[in-house]
């Protein structure tokens, strides 16, 4: 599933190449990846100007010129795609969106999970779109002091907690991973555990490697693609995510895998030593 750096890559392109565009008419191939009415979500978008581009977490927020919100979920294979000029239909595709301009958005997914809402004038995000409600915080808008407040209240391994949006938001499997490896701290850990110089260095882990990640594309692990149809390059570089069995870059010490709430976990149990107490 996109995390927040492919996300963000995403809007990014988004504004670059759609804001100011007339949405033409809509064409949806799968009525059913509209939650609620998918009329709704048809009359809403059609004939309205795209004005720009937010992102919340993993979500994308389309801002029209009529006031209204088209909000968009990627999951787990789900891909927006940009066609500059007309091309035959590949198979998965579930919406097209043409513009008075000539060019396609299109949306690809293979899994069919992904999902779109229509957020009318007026109404509230979090009414529509129940994921948003509960969100946490981006992570350059809380501290390690916040999410050490959050920890004295669980005994979940910090890995399981980092992906609870709740927490904070935008962060999944790989960039959790590669956190802990910055910051030292083994995924098992329990959260009650950790002191605040633990979540201050954790914190400061997430900005860097969320950082780094936007600045290299993003991670391209299966479905991934800029809208443009790019690659992400920052798998290239990750120190434990998908390095099961290699040397670490920093010890040489063989990379592990482990399974933590369901989800693989990856790290170096030399660079990140399991603890034993509470310190």
């Amino acid at each position: 599933m996109p995390e927040l750096p492919e996300v963000e890559i995403i809007r990014r392109g988004l504004v670059n190449l759609t804001c100011g565009l007339t949405i033409d008419r809509v064409e949806l191939l799968r009525p059913d990846c509209v939650v609620g009415s998918s009329q709704e979500w048809c009359a809403g978008v059609t004939h309205q100007v795209l004005q720009t581009w937010q992102r919340r977490g993993k979500y994308l927020l389309g801002y029209l010129g009529n006031g209204g919100r088209w909000v968009v979920h990627l999951r787990m294979t789900g891909q927006l795609v940009w066609l500059p000029t007309p091309q035959s239909v590949t198979p998965h595709t579930r919406v097209r969106i043409f513009f008075r301009s000539g060019q396609e958005l299109r949306f690809v997914d293979q899994r069919t999970f992904g999902r779109f809402w229509w957020v009318a004038p007026g109404q509230e995000l979090t009414q529509v779109v129940p994921g948003l409600r509960a969100m946490g915080p981006e992570p350059w808008d809380c501290n390690g002091a916040m999410l050490y407040q959050k920890c004295q209240r669980t005994h979940r391994p910090i890995k399981a907690a980092l992906l609870d949006q709740t927490w904070i938001a935008g962060l999944g499997n790989i960039y959790a991973d590669e956190s802990l490896f910055l910051s030292g701290l083994h995924p098992h850990t329990p959260a009650a555990w950790l002191a605040p110089a633990d979540l201050d260095r954790l914190h400061q882990a997430i900005l860097h490697v969320l950082t780094t990640s936007i600045a290299l594309g993003g991670t391209t692990f299966a479905h991934f693609r800029h809208v443009q149809g790019m690659n992400g390059h920052y798998l290239h570089q990750a120190w434990v995510y998908g390095r099961a069995g290699q040397p670490c870059r920093v010890c040489s010490t063989t990379i592990q895998r482990q399974k933590i709430g369901g989800r693989s976990s990856h790290f170096c149990p030399r660079c990140q030593p399991k603890r034993l107490t509470k310190r």
